[in-house]
């Protein structure tokens, strides 16, 4: 099912432009809207956004090359699964850009944000509504990266934690791949609070290592 993208128009201004469609395109795949090997209607998501077939083209092109969707000759556009290779190189740039973000003192605006979507997670998982739990998790992970306070790495993070987000749908039981990272989020939410830079950034290797390990035996069971 298509995911609701009228109310995304006023996203787009007056002019809009291939770039702000591939923003609202990146954000519901962010958010779990769309599933690997879904196909993409360009007639659909043209009017939804009443934007030309041009414009739509454009912003697929931009996010074919950040690995977020497939062009099929004659078959169309379609969200891609990422490989387990991918999972390792994306893990590969979470600890450098992570890494870097917890060993700085934290600024109350990057703070509130991390909280922020920390709560969100703890609500989600209260209501056993695990979709909302893994987007809550890509937020607490953005905000983190905030932690850098630099806009290039922020937009990096941002196209990496989307197509992150495709990975999880392997996971079969959500709840039980995304519950034991509440807890874990919260850990690490503390010793950052409690300005413990080396810990947080040891404890956030082996947090890591952990979700990276688990999502490579989801793709590769038999490896």
């Amino acid at each position: 099912m298509l995911a609701d993208l009228s109310q995304d128009r006023p996203r787009l201004g007056r002019s809009s432009t291939a770039e702000r469609v591939a923003d609202i395109l990146r954000d519901h795949i962010s958010k779990g809207s769309f599933r690997p090997g879904q196909r993409l209607s360009e007639e659909s998501i043209s009017e939804a956004l009443e934007v030309s077939r041009n414009t739509l083209r454009e912003a697929f092109r931009l996010l074919g090359h950040e690995g977020l969707l497939d062009h099929r000759l004659n078959k169309g556009v379609f969200v891609r699964l990422p490989s387990g290779e991918d999972v390792a190189d994306l893990y590969r740039v979470r600890r450098v850009l992570e890494g870097a973000a917890v060993r700085r003192a934290p600024t109350e605006q990057a703070l509130t944000g991390i909280k922020e979507a920390l709560r969100d997670a703890e609500q989600a998982a209260a209501e056993d509504d695990w979709q909302g739990v893994g987007t809550a998790n890509i937020r607490f992970h953005q905000a983190l990266v905030s932690l850098n306070e630099s806009p290039r790495i922020d937009e990096t993070m941002r196209q990496l934690l989307a197509e992150l987000r495709l990975v999880f749908h392997v996971m079969e039981n959500p709840r039980a791949f995304h519950e034991p990272f509440v807890d874990r989020n919260r850990t690490l939410l503390g010793l950052i609070e409690s300005r413990q830079p080396e810990k947080a950034a040891a404890y956030l290797d082996d947090y890591l290592d952990h979700a990276e390990r688990l999502l490579i035996e989801a793709h590769e069971p038999n490896r």
